[in-house]
């Protein structure tokens, strides 16, 4: 009934002309990345205030919206598993959480699904356990584990610990989706903001290798001189 109910909630707020915009912004269409998404035209916030209210959902209600079709339906799911994890004080509910995600990864498949989700569960799960996982999800032939391997990592960075994005970053150098490019430039630029001097490290060994959307999110905050040099390949 729950998910009934959420589904209404959704659809009351569903917005046409926005639903295009985002089925093509999503790359939606036939080949594409997000082939066959669907959505209901919700801004992030209006899909964040009903999950909010559904806050207590049980695992196989959060998994009847995960496998969904509609992307707000699989965005509500995850962002109910965020708040959950997030105020939940029980290891066995958050380790509980953990588990669930991972199992239900295929359904996590979008960008933002991952960029709104990966750090603040799997990341924030793992900063002070074992992250081999995160190695394996790296080395997967699908896309959307792959990023969630590099974003998980953001929690680790806000943290002040480098050394898994720089190791993963390492292994998705020369992935070929352009999506892990902007993802691992993203973190990059993440650890800059914080140290730049072990990202410039980093930059001087790889850079040269890296694609050309990775460098660029890498090195978007450099001052003007020093980033043409980049690009120019002149460091």
């Amino acid at each position: 009934m729950s998910v009934t109910k959420i589904s209404k909630d959704l659809r009351k707020n569903a917005n046409k002309e926005k639903a295009l915009i985002l089925q093509s912004f999503f790359k939606t269409g036939k080949g594409q990345y997000g082939e066959g998404d669907i959505f209901f035209g919700l801004t992030v916030q209006q899909t964040r205030i009903i999950a909010k209210k559904y806050s207590n959902l049980k695992f196989d209600h959060l998994s009847k919206l995960l496998i969904s079709k509609i992307h707000e339906e699989r965005l509500c799911a995850l962002l109910i598993l965020v708040h959950n994890y997030e105020n939940s004080t029980n290891k066995i509910e958050r380790l509980k959480n953990f588990n669930f995600y991972l199992r239900k990864m295929k359904f996590i498949n979008n960008w933002d699904l991952v960029d709104l989700s990966a750090d603040k569960i799997v990341g924030k799960h793992l900063i002070d356990k074992d992250k081999s996982i995160l190695y394996k999800l790296a080395s997967s032939n699908n896309l959307w584990e792959r990023r969630i391997a590099i974003v998980s990592t953001f929690n680790f960075i806000k943290n002040n610990q480098f050394n898994d994005t720089l190791k993963i970053s390492k292994i998705l150098i020369n992935d070929k989706h352009d999506l892990i490019h902007k993802a691992v430039g993203w973190m990059l630029r993440e650890i800059g903001k914080r140290n730049i001097e072990i990202l410039e490290a980093f930059l001087k060994k790889n850079y040269k290798n890296m694609p050309r959307t990775m460098l660029r999110y890498a090195i978007e905050r450099f001052p003007d001189e020093k980033r043409k040099a980049y690009l120019k390949g002149e460091i």
